[in-house]
């Protein structure tokens, strides 16, 4: 797949073929279609918009996901298993919603499957019992990092986007995603590490996507009015993928298209987001409100000059 346009320049009598790289090139890696579209749809359709080329990787399928939709029961993973092919148009027509042309699976589709999950006593998400042999928690970690690597040689990404360590809330798909990408950052920019995939790139930021510890809280406060609307969450005591704002590099606000674009793209996934769901439950204007801004955490590079917001507003900040 290109990644750019391609000039034909003129040399004597001859037309040479040049392969022209976008200026800005940012690669998102994610577990499950439609975890793009939450975590990170405003920052997509945002650089999509600027003229950014965003390359979107999927790990699995998300074979092993929940089925919402009462009629489709049949699809899920404990009776017809073809949840797949749903998950996989679902994540089609929401990347058709932020702009992304280029998003593909891991290794092709369906190499690594869905691990699945389960709830933990302390709310969090934890390995299920039972796991499919390709799961991608069983995966061998160096070809999954190899495949990674075949992409990133391709693309050439300044900035590489994807979990922190704890996968957000414990996902051991979300967490293997994080693993794997750093894996395959690192192995990337060595020069010797199988030449046959490109010559070595060395991606200059890493980031990982998180929430504002204090624009929930707020958040808590104003809807509140005398009835906790939020009563999952202990203000003193948040769960692990909301970060103190000290930790936070990076802030991008959509604008009203872009986070329309992005409930678009949610709402696409629609065996896994109901529409009246806790999602969307406090009301479509606040959910535009919701799920305008996305936050990030850097890990790898040098924090760019930050904006009114006391955030970077630009991942790409910073980089000569």
């Amino acid at each position: 797949m290109r990644i750019a346009h391609v000039l034909r320049v003129p040399i004597g009598t001859r037309l040479v073929l040049m392969t022209v790289l976008a200026d800005r090139r940012l690669l998102l890696v994610h577990a499950h279609p439609d975890d793009e579209s939450i975590g990170s749809g405003i920052t997509m359709a945002k650089y999509v918009e600027e003229g950014a080329h965003v390359t979107l990787v999927t790990c699995t399928l998300g074979e092993e996901g929940e089925v919402l939709i009462e009629e489709l029961a049949h699809i899920a993973a404990d009776q017809d298993d073809i949840l797949a092919e749903y998950r996989l148009k679902e994540l089609e027509a929401a990347m058709e919603f932020l702009g992304v042309r280029d998003h593909r699976r891991l290794g092709g589709d369906g190499k690594y499957r869905d691990t699945g999950m389960s709830w933990g006593g302390n709310g969090q998400a934890d390995l299920p019992d039972e796991s499919h042999a390709t799961a991608f928690w069983h995966a061998d970690f160096l070809a999954a990092a190899t495949d990674l690597v075949a992409v990133i040689r391709e693309v050439k990404p300044q900035v590489v986007v994807t979990y922190d360590e704890f996968g957000g809330y414990g996902h051991p798909d979300h967490i293997q995603a994080n693993r794997v990408t750093h894996y395959a950052v690192a192995l990337a920019a060595a020069e010797s590490f199988r030449r046959d995939l490109g010559p070595a790139w060395d991606v200059a930021k890493v980031y990982w996507t998180t929430s504002s510890a204090t624009r929930l809280r707020l958040a808590m406060e104003t809807l509140e009015g005398g009835e906790n609307m939020l009563p999952a969450f202990d203000p003193n005591n948040l769960p692990p993928m909301f970060t103190e704002d000290e930790n936070i590099a990076a802030s991008i606000v959509g604008t009203e298209a872009q986070t329309k674009a992005k409930i678009a793209a949610m709402q696409a996934h629609e065996t896994q987001i109901r529409p009246d769901g806790h999602f969307f439950a406090m009301g479509m204007d606040l959910a535009l409100l919701t799920w305008s801004t996305e936050h990030f955490r850097l890990v790898k590079g040098t924090k760019g000059p930050v904006g009114e917001s006391g955030f970077e507003e630009d991942l790409f900040s910073g980089i000569a």
